[in-house]
């Protein structure tokens, strides 16, 4: 389809309709969706400022997403984020959903409505989060990463970091694209940045309180997924998809509550919850991405992932804190365990639940995060 098309055709009034485009997360944990037209009329308010629960539910085919059998298939949708269409303009939304059996009872693949609980309970701490999301653009061609030149490799990590030429910055056009989207969708994106590999690039989702992060995070990797589709370029999550002396790909998840962000918060919260994280370490490495092991090596500004380490400004441990929060006395910091495929909703859950003493039921749970 020519450029000037697509742009006519995106431009072309619709009066009294839009177009929702409803999405979820499969059985993989990857986003799928679907468009269906409703009616303006129906809304009291234009439809990206319309809560959730405005919009219908709606159902897909659980067999065709590895969530339910042939004979039972079908998975119930509903609504919990609205976001405008940066794909379509005008009225039309970005709805995300997390899914039900038909009886009501949430999927096992649902983590947000375990996280939900957690949330809720914390929420007079008002936890904070703020993601890092890494990742590779990878070509269709070779399954490689941008900059990988066919059947060979690219010069030695160092210039790519936040590097600026066409010789450094592979896929710009891409990272750009994907963060004026997001903010263009209403996501609270704090910036972007070239990574240390050829190809790989990170965008930071937040502040963002409680529920939001995860939200925020799923939609901003649908976008992503979508805008590297116009550009036949493939998004790649995984911990390290090039091996050898390259970096991977991790989703740093920066953390705090009210008590850490007072006065005082740095000795009195702070320090403390180092311990807990300690005493938990395989418990959140489980949860914290399939493939982590080939990341966590004590390598490419990575702890080992069989020890717990912490430390002010260190890159090479479990869990840095900044040398302004030690300084200041208070502030926030950042768990660099989580791989790039985790996912928000368990890791968010998990870091409230371990500081703040919030027991999480979620049967299973963990091991959807090691999908």
């Amino acid at each position: 389809m020519s450029e000037e098309l697509s742009q006519m055709l995106k431009n072309l009034p619709l009066e009294d309709q839009f177009q929702a485009e409803y999405v979820w997360l499969d059985a993989y944990f990857r986003p799928r969706s679907k468009g269906r037209t409703l009616n303006c009329k129906d809304f009291s308010s234009p439809p990206h400022t319309s809560p959730p629960s405005a919009f219908p539910e709606w159902n897909y085919d659980g067999s065709s997403t590895g969530q339910a059998e042939g004979h039972f298939s079908e998975v119930i949708i509903k609504p919990c984020a609205v976001y405008r269409d940066p794909f379509r303009g005008g009225n039309n939304v970005l709805v995300l959903c997390d899914t039900y059996w038909p009886d009501g009872t949430p999927h096992p693949t649902n983590t947000r409505y375990h996280c939900q609980k957690v949330m809720e309970a914390a929420k007079d701490l008002e936890p904070w989060f703020g993601v890092e999301q890494e990742y590779f653009l990878m070509k269709i061609s070779d399954a490689r990463p941008l900059g990988f030149p066919e059947g060979g490799y690219p010069a030695p990590q160092g210039p790519y970091y936040c590097g600026a030429g066409a010789e450094c910055a592979f896929g710009r056009e891409i990272a750009e694209a994907h963060w004026r989207a997001c903010l263009y969708a209403g996501l609270k994106i704090s910036g972007i940045n070239g990574e240390v590999a050829p190809g790989q690039w990170e965008f930071q989702v937040g502040p963002c309180v409680g529920i939001e992060e995860g939200d925020s995070l799923w939609m901003a990797r649908y976008i992503l997924i979508r805008v590297a589709e116009a550009f036949n370029v493939m998004v790649n999550l995984e911990p390290k998809p090039v091996e050898g002396d390259w970096n991977g790909s991790g989703c740093h998840t920066n953390f705090s509550t009210k008590p850490m962000r007072e006065d005082g918060g740095y000795k009195k919260y702070i320090l403390p919850v180092m311990e807990k994280l300690k005493a938990k370490h395989k418990e959140h490495i489980i949860a914290y991405g399939k493939g982590n092991e080939k990341r966590l090596t004590g390598k490419h500004e990575t702890a080992s992932i069989d020890s717990f380490l912490y430390g002010t400004g260190n890159r090479g441990a479990s869990v840095r804190i900044g040398n302004q929060t030690a300084k200041d006395g208070k502030g926030y910091f950042e768990d660099r365990r989580p791989a790039a495929n985790m996912d928000p909703y368990i890791v968010t859950m998990l870091l409230v639940s371990t500081c703040c003493d919030i027991p999480y039921t979620a049967p299973g749970v963990l091991q959807n995060g090691d999908k």
